[in-house]
């Protein structure tokens, strides 16, 4: 019994930055965090980067899928945008991750930025071409800029959950 008990709990600690990114895409505190009309950031982009480059197997790239498809239905986007961008953002993870001997901060951090550019071109240039909503240039660009500052505060906050996890499950 104690033995189900530490897997489910092991298993419930693995799968809660999944649990964190379907609940950040289905509720409203979702994809970009306006403050003053200038600060946005995109949590995803976040999420789905440190995790795939980390430990991919907490995240598949099916859920990502499901999770961008969800985002979509949630802001009403073109279906499939944001599963594109998420996907994107993971390949460059993934790849990033295959090319990488030793993997330190400053190499993701340098390395995210050419995933968060390009995931935001691909939503602004899907939604541009495939719907009616109105593109505003500025906030994609601050809104890419405070990812890419924001990274290392929530690379930070990962690393000392994943330290949290491995000193529980080994104690």
């Amino acid at each position: 019994m104690a033995i189900n008990v530490k897997t489910f709990k092991e298993g419930f600690l693995r799968s809660l930055p999944l649990l964190l990114l379907i609940y950040i895409c289905i509720s409203e505190f979702h994809t970009q965090f306006y403050y003053w009309n200038i600060f946005s950031f995109n949590l995803q982009f976040i999420i789905i980067y440190y995790w795939i480059l980390r430990d991919p197997s907490i995240l598949g790239y099916g859920f990502i899928f499901l999770c961008g498809l969800i985002n979509d239905v949630i802001l009403s986007f073109p279906l499939g945008t944001s599963a594109l961008s998420f996907l994107f953002v993971s390949l460059v993870a993934a790849y990033v991750r295959n090319a990488t001997v030793r993997s330190t901060l400053f190499t993701d951090w340098f390395t995210f930025i050419f995933g968060v550019l390009i995931g935001n071109f691909i939503t602004y240039f899907l939604i541009k071409n495939f719907s009616e909503m109105k593109i505003e240039y500025q906030s994609m660009l601050f809104n890419s800029l405070f990812t890419f500052i924001l990274y290392p505060a929530f690379w930070g906050i990962f690393e000392l959950y994943k330290k949290l996890i491995n000193l529980k499950t080994y104690d």
